[in-house]
């Protein structure tokens, strides 16, 4: 081989093994994230949520809505059975959904002909839904508003809901079992 070749097939591997050769982060390198810039970074989070859901309503002044402590905000637009027992935990809800987003932008919504089954407090649904299901009867359609902590959270569902996104559903209470 010549000499050229010899030298540039040495700097090439110089070159290869300088570049694998990166210096890793270490403990000290990375930036810190303590639990208190956590609780400040979801009591920011709140707060701007907590304005926009209030905005939302005050633009829409016919929803009447309630808010428990979790931060769900319900109202109960057509009353079904009130002869009927409120649901209960454990209880199996067929319900019709329609979950969209305040914007208007509609990210899931049961087919007619379809009814969807949650076993409130014990299946993966939105934890807000499940809360609200406490304060329906059968035939009950409410509105509920759920901050992204009682939906999909930070990272959303990562198929049609955005992260930190604030939930706006319909929802109608057909049978419970």
């Amino acid at each position: 081989m010549s000499n050229r070749l010899l030298l540039g097939l040495g700097l090439l591997i110089a070159l290869l093994f300088s570049a694998c050769r990166r210096e890793k982060a270490t403990d000290q390198t990375r930036p810190k994230w303590s639990s208190a810039q956590s609780v400040d970074f979801n009591r920011e989070l709140s707060v701007r949520e907590n304005l926009k859901i209030n905005t939302f309503l005050a633009h829409y002044t016919h929803l009447k809505m309630q808010q428990t402590e979790s931060g769900l905000r319900y109202m109960i637009y057509e009353k079904g059975a009130q002869n009927q027992a409120l649901a209960k935990d454990g209880q199996q809800a067929l319900v019709r959904l329609k979950i969209g987003l305040l914007d208007g932008t509609i990210c899931y919504q049961t087919k007619p002909e379809e009814i969807e089954r949650i076993t409130i407090a014990r299946s993966e649904k939105e934890s807000g839904i499940h809360e609200a299901l406490l304060c329906m009867r059968i035939g009950d359609k409410a509105k509920l508003i759920l901050p992204s902590y009682l939906g999909h959270g930070l990272l959303g569902d990562r198929i049609k809901i955005p992260p930190q996104s604030i939930l706006y559903i319909d929802i109608q209470l057909l049978a419970l079992q």
